[in-house]
């Protein structure tokens, strides 16, 4: 039996609605996916999906780190990040850190609501 694929649900404060929405409207694709998230954002997605979503700490607390190092680890097979590129982040070293290690371990890292659309509902997934 092959092992369900993980996939990290991680938003910026201004983004978190969004990420929420995305999700309500993808729950019965998001299913199939072992599920993970940063903080809060994972609260979130959890509550209003009735989804198991195991949570890490908030990013600017760890939870970027803590999700880069299960990339590294491979136990973490595609991320959605719904960032706010129009808001600083205290905590924007991680966030690069976050992007670069998924671009190192050719990790899916969709970072808008479009390209999460196309990540979820390929079939290479």
């Amino acid at each position: 039996m092959k092992n369900k694929k993980v996939i990290a649900l991680i938003a910026h404060d201004n983004k978190k609605p969004d990420i929420v929405n995305w999700a309500i409207k993808n729950k019965e694709k998001l299913s199939a996916f072992e599920l993970c998230g940063t903080g809060h954002t994972a609260k979130l997605i959890s509550e209003a999906t009735d989804l198991k979503v195991k949570a890490y700490m908030s990013g600017p607390m760890g939870g970027d780190q803590q999700i880069g190092a299960k990339i590294a680890e491979k136990k973490i097979d595609i991320v959605i990040f719904f960032w706010d590129p129009l808001q600083a982040q205290p905590h924007d070293p991680d966030v690069k850190a976050l992007m670069r290690i998924a671009t190192v371990y050719d990790i899916p890292i969709a970072t808008t609501k479009a390209t999460a659309d196309i990540v979820i509902h390929s079939e290479l997934v």
